[in-house]
């Protein structure tokens, strides 16, 4: 029986991380696939999608452009489009696969095993590996659970990954469907249906349980994204119940019942439902041996599982499923077996891109969430109308705001930035709030100009007393208040 020091069953993004970790420490390490390199991060999920995105994005873009000069944009291939996001995939699969056929050849050749297969849990430390027919079982110190997640699907709906489908059906399409009903608002499902209007080539349809999608952003973001998504021709099904849906003549038909009573029954031919993911934990052996599951996911106490030399990170516990949050779980949990990790992990400081249009990127709590939590805060928001790189664009849609503690030392809670190069603008902020620091340090710091994150040291300033232009003045365009008690009151200066 081969013995190792670290077996990771699961090699998406936090498993691989894990391994790579794992191998610094100089520890035997291997590493076990079922399906395929990457996981869920790369194929049918973060990379796939975000790829799907920016090539929508281009395409709408230069629709934008040639209406401008009175043209006509060229038509829009499917099989183009599909092929050039698997190319991005095959891309990115290559390069983890061949990083570790080049390790094998290095100094770490003795520290890093792959094995294709099925894995299960004997005991605490036995791994029984199934692969073509075979099996084996090798001995492990230490065990990581990094299998990931899956689509959750309800029974009641007809998903056969043809008509109605979930993520790990909708990139196989043979083309663009002239029509879809996207069951799910949140990030997902506004993610696809920002992705296929933008595409110019299917109606798209979101059902959305409440007043506004995305229930758990402020409304100030809310309104930005639902009014581009209508204008690209996106009907919201606001305050609507999903009663039925069936394959009807080969097309979708469902019907919605509204807060009102008012029930209406729709035909189109795709169905896409995005209502969350869960994680893959079946058939791993776990609850035999005693490691704690609820609805949730796996249990886990600071990556720890209640068995203690079995640890779990990414999709498959209870925490942020996010590609950053579990390679950060990933690589924080070796250093847990291995070493000493420098502090505890904290999620306050996550940056999250929501891939819409305009994108949005975010840092700890917004104002939905400080309210809850009964926080009271100072804002500064800043329209992107008064950035010059923004006006330079030619796109000024969009906004920066930033929450901080409402004293003295105004110690940053969060950001928000929806526009252009949101996602370039997040990562200083979430530097400061890991760092419990407040925002004198951003206040005169000099950006380069023109850039987006001069909007950042505006809203500082605003914060600070002494900005360029004076909301007082400035009307719409900017925004600085307190907030107690879920009271506003606008700061005079």
């Amino acid at each position: 029986m081969e013995k190792y020091d670290l077996v990771i069953i699961g090699a998406g993004p936090s498993g691989y991380a894990a391994a790579m970790r794992a191998i610094d420490f100089r520890k035997r390490v291997l590493l076990i696939e079922r399906q395929r390199i990457g996981g869920t991060g790369v194929t049918n999920g973060a990379l796939s999608s975000k790829t799907w995105w920016e090539l929508s994005r281009e395409v709408a873009t230069l629709r934008g452009h040639v209406s401008r000069y009175n043209l006509t944009a060229p038509e829009v291939n499917y099989r183009e489009i599909q092929s050039e996001v698997q190319k991005a995939v095959a891309e990115r699969k290559g390069l983890l696969t061949n990083h570790m056929e080049l390790l094998k050849q290095s100094t770490y050749s003795e520290y890093l095993n792959f094995k294709e297969g099925n894995a299960r849990l004997l005991n605490e430390h036995e791994i029984e590996i199934e692969n073509n027919g075979g099996k084996e079982t090798v001995h492990a110190e230490y065990i990581i659970l990094a299998t990931g997640s899956r689509p959750r699907k309800l029974d009641h709906l007809p998903i056969d990954e043809k008509i109605v489908l979930t993520s790990d059906g909708i990139e196989q399409l043979d083309d663009f469907p002239e029509s879809m009903v996207i069951v799910g608002a949140g990030v997902i499902g506004c993610e696809y249906a920002t992705i296929f209007s933008g595409f110019g080539k299917t109606k798209v349809n979101l059902i959305d349980k409440g007043d506004r999608i995305l229930p758990f952003e402020d409304e100030d973001v809310v309104d930005v994204i639902e009014s581009n998504m209508e204008a690209k021709g996106v009907l919201i099904h606001r305050n609507s119940k999903l009663t039925k849906m069936e394959i009807v003549d080969g097309r979708v038909q469902y019907e919605l019942e509204y807060t009102d009573g008012k029930t209406e029954i729709f035909n189109v031919e795709k169905a896409l439902i995005s209502i969350g993911r869960i994680p893959n934990y079946e058939n791993l052996g776990l609850e035999e041996i005693g490691v704690e599951i609820d609805a949730r996911g796996i249990k886990d106490d600071d990556t720890q599982t209640s068995v203690p030399n079995i640890y779990a990170v990414g999709d498959i516990t209870a925490d942020i499923a996010l590609v950053n949050v579990g390679e950060l779980e990933g690589r924080y949990a070796v250093e847990r077996i291995f070493g000493q990790p420098k502090r505890k992990l904290v999620y306050e400081n996550i940056s999250t891109i929501m891939f819409l249009h305009p994108e949005v990127a975010g840092v700890g709590l917004n104002e939905i969430r400080a309210k809850e939590q009964g926080t009271d805060y100072k804002v500064a928001s800043l329209r992107y109308d008064t950035i010059p790189r923004a006006i330079a664009q030619r796109d000024t849609q969009g906004f920066i705001k930033l929450l901080v503690t409402n004293d003295e030392n105004m110690k940053i809670l969060g950001m928000r930035v929806v526009g252009q190069h949101a996602s370039s603008a997040i990562q200083a902020v979430a530097l400061l709030i890991s760092m419990d620091k407040g925002i004198e340090e951003l206040a005169e710091c000099v950006h380069p100009h023109p850039s987006i994150i001069e909007g950042i040291q505006e809203c500082v300033r605003m914060l600070f007393g002494k900005s360029l232009f004076k909301p007082g003045a400035f009307g719409d365009h900017m925004r600085c208040a307190t907030c107690h008690d879920g009271v506003y009151e606008d700061i005079e200066f």
